[in-house]
């Protein structure tokens, strides 16, 4: 459950507003039975035994009112026995996201939060932009990421393989779907080293895979909208979940087969921001009509202007304050911040990503 500065009643329904009047420190919302493998890293960042980690729960859904696909309400977080977040907002969106964000976007919070971890390379895949999405998946948006990387495991020479270098053909990438040539496909990527502290945009239709080892957080349109390339040894899949019911030739028009330039990779890497600095803006310009992330270290309070946020707590330790009290924060909390409670204030030693929507 979620901790609140002030007691609520969990027999209490959706239709309680109350839930947008205070902060709300989430706990972990790990979908099981994922594809791949993972998970410990995201138990360390929350403090918890790695002991007791399913391994094939490498995803946490922070903030989450985004099922995985398939389901209609696995990935759902849960604030109260039987009150869904996607239940609370729809019945406050104006106390939850505020009244401009509603009028352009109606009660979608247009994001999803993610703490991801990588104990195996994770697939070659890409996903479908909002158009593709719409016309061929019957689904509202697509999907552009971005990630901001938290820790990669000793010993591990991390990276993600990003965009292909040379003009791929469709006949290319139907011939390595077929073989399921993982070697041809990762051999004609870009691969980009990772490291802690670092930030890349990934927009839909770019294939991409993350190796191991890697913890990270995920900034991402909220839909659960994947295309496999490459699917063979991982369970569960097969050519048909991997297309996601599609037929190939359907599913590569999302795929961009253009040669990527080593200068094109570049501009997808953001700014983690210097110590004791706050950054507006962590991602490139390209982000922002999908998302935005601010990584702010506190020397000295900063103060923050209401608005519906997710805050992934990195490092250190210390409060966050508002109308409705006083919250301590310590490194792997991660915390929803409705827009009616108002302005609030970080405390020195506080190391965050405070994580929006697009803006309004």
């Amino acid at each position: 459950m979620p901790d609140r500065p002030e007691p609520h009643d969990a027999a209490d329904d959706a239709a309680r507003a109350d839930w947008s009047a205070a902060p709300i420190r989430l706990a972990a919302n790990q979908p099981p039975a994922r594809p791949y493998r993972g998970g410990a890293g995201i138990a360390r960042f929350r403090g918890l035994p790695e002991s007791e980690v399913d391994p094939y729960t490498p995803e946490d859904f922070v903030a989450s009112v985004t099922t995985v696909h398939g389901s209609d309400h696995v990935g759902l977080t849960e604030l109260a026995p039987g009150l869904t977040l996607r239940d609370a907002v729809r019945a406050d969106p104006q106390g939850f996201l505020g009244p401009e964000h509603v009028a352009r976007f109606g009660a979608e919070t247009m994001l999803l939060v993610k703490l991801l971890d990588t104990a195996e390379r994770l697939f070659v895949h890409f996903h479908p932009d909002d158009d593709h999405a719409r016309t061929h998946l019957g689904e509202p948006r697509g999907k552009t990421e971005a990630w901001i990387v938290l820790a990669v495991a000793d010993g591990v020479d991390g990276y993600a393989s990003l965009g292909f270098t040379r003009e791929v053909s469709e006949a290319d990438a139907t011939a390595w779907f077929a073989e399921q040539d993982a070697g041809a496909m990762l051999a004609a990527m870009h691969r980009v080293p990772l490291h802690p502290g670092s930030v890349l945009l990934v927009p839909a239709g770019v294939p991409h895979a993350i190796g191991p080892g890697i913890t990270l957080v995920e900034l991402q349109q909220p839909a659960d909208l994947s295309i496999l390339l490459e699917y063979d040894g991982y369970p569960g899949l097969d050519a048909s979940t991997a297309l996601m019911g599609n037929d190939l030739h359907e599913s590569l028009q999302a795929l961009d087969r253009r040669a990527w330039t080593a200068e094109d990779v570049a501009r997808l890497v953001g700014d983690p921001a210097a110590p004791d600095d706050t950054t507006a803006s962590v991602f490139p310009p390209a982000a922002d009509p999908f998302f935005r992330a601010e990584r702010i270290r506190t020397s000295e309070p900063v103060g923050l202007p209401a608005a519906f946020a997710v805050v992934v707590v990195v490092g250190g330790s210390g409060t966050m304050a508002s109308g409705s009290g006083t919250l301590p924060l310590a490194a792997g909390d991660t915390v929803l911040v409705p827009f009616a409670v108002g302005d609030v204030e970080l405390s020195p030693g506080l190391d965050v990503i405070r994580a929006l929507p697009p803006r309004p």
